[in-house]
């Protein structure tokens, strides 16, 4: 399947000018890392990302407009590989990082991972090399209304590096307000996520769906590695206020923290993000209620 993604890209580089125009966009992005409380993140500025970032994804506005995702509204140049009877795999014309992938599901439906969590897996599994994203749909989708996946290189990846000691199957990370799950048992993980996102929508009454941002990745030794980040809110104070254009999804909780303009890049800092990760993220008591929960029944 990898194979397969590098020969798209190649024939739709040439073929498809918004996709050339996202690439040498990302090839002049800048980057620079900073240290948070708990890790290493690296900060990116990409102007291309404004749109996705400032999207409004209320009802109402995205009643008014085309779903971008469904196949009859793409790009006539566009073209994508089938991974299974319902996502195909697109090259993103506005990537955040090398071989970034929109995985869009073939019918238009509310983006909802219910359901989903064994196709995840099984992307995980088949794109070596690549990390898997979900981002639910009022805390970093920029398409509620049609579910899909991303995906993109893990040659930069800082939250593996962070987490690469752990060997727990399932752990809590208090630091971070994630739950991280691994192992090899496929139906185990899927039984696992399931509870904790059901114990989500318990502890914070959000339903049908919990806020929550997902990553995942596969090593074919050590088997699969899941983070589950449960939210509190979509975006910060500062986005609000105008202070910083940062709208966080799940990319940016894993360490690479996109700014779309210039002076946000210059200004913002280590603490910054650190307080914007914290402020976005399921507070402390209710996090620590979900994860002991989850302790319990595992």
């Amino acid at each position: 399947m990898v194979h397969k993604i590098d020969d798209l890209f190649r024939r739709q580089l040439k073929s498809w000018p918004l996709l050339a125009g996202g690439m040498k966009g990302l090839a002049e992005s800048t980057t620079r890392p900073v240290r948070i409380e708990w890790f290493d993140v690296f900060i990116r500025h990409i102007p291309h990302r404004i749109a996705s970032a400032t999207a409004a994804v209320d009802r109402e506005s995205v009643l008014k407009r085309p779903c971008f995702l469904c196949a009859d509204n793409l790009d006539p140049e566009e073209e994508g590989i089938i991974f299974n009877a319902d996502f195909t795999i697109y090259c993103n014309p506005f990537p955040i990082v090398d071989r970034h992938l929109s995985i869009i599901h073939r019918e238009h439906g509310a983006q909802r991972i219910e359901g989903q969590l064994g196709h995840m897996l099984d992307l995980a599994q088949a794109l070596a090399g690549y990390f898997i994203i979900y981002n639910g749909p009022e805390c970093g989708a920029s398409a509620p209304d049609h579910m899909h996946f991303q995906a993109g290189s893990r040659e930069l990846f800082p939250i593996e590096k962070d987490t690469i000691s752990v060997r727990e199957p399932a752990i809590t990370d208090y630091e971070r307000n994630v739950l991280l799950f691994r192992g090899s048992d496929r139906s185990r993980l899927i039984d696992q996520m399931n509870c904790a996102i059901e114990l989500l929508a318990s502890v914070t009454a959000k339903k049908p769906e919990p806020m929550i941002n997902i990553a995942a990745f596969h090593d074919p030794i050590a088997g699969f590695r899941v983070y589950l980040f449960p939210r509190s809110k979509h975006r910060p104070r500062v986005y609000h206020t105008g202070e910083l254009t940062v709208s966080p999804g799940a990319i940016d909780l894993c360490g690479i923290v996109v700014v779309p303009l210039e002076k946000d890049f210059r200004r913002i800092s280590g603490d910054d993000i650190a307080a914007i990760f914290r402020e976005v993220t399921l507070a402390d008591d209710q996090f620590g209620e979900v994860a002991a929960n989850l302790e319990r029944v595992r």
